[in-house]
């Protein structure tokens, strides 16, 4: 089902955003190593996000 898909699609997006926020907050605190990896956890979730939206798009096109 297409909701279904684009609801997956949003959760990444929404952990990919978390993951940015806190990245930024340790950057900006000088806690660079932390901050690292929080930006290395966000390009995994955006770049799932990009796949779930990809996929969801498909269903989209094919439920019409």
């Amino acid at each position: 089902m297409p909701k279904d898909a684009h609801t997956k699609a949003a959760e990444h997006h929404e952990n990919a955003a978390k993951s940015h926020r806190s990245a930024a907050e340790y950057h900006g605190k000088g806690d660079h190593d932390k901050g690292r990896e929080h930006s290395t956890t966000a390009h995994g979730h955006s770049k799932t996000a990009h796949e779930h939206s990809e996929a969801a798009h498909k269903k989209s096109q094919t439920a019409k």
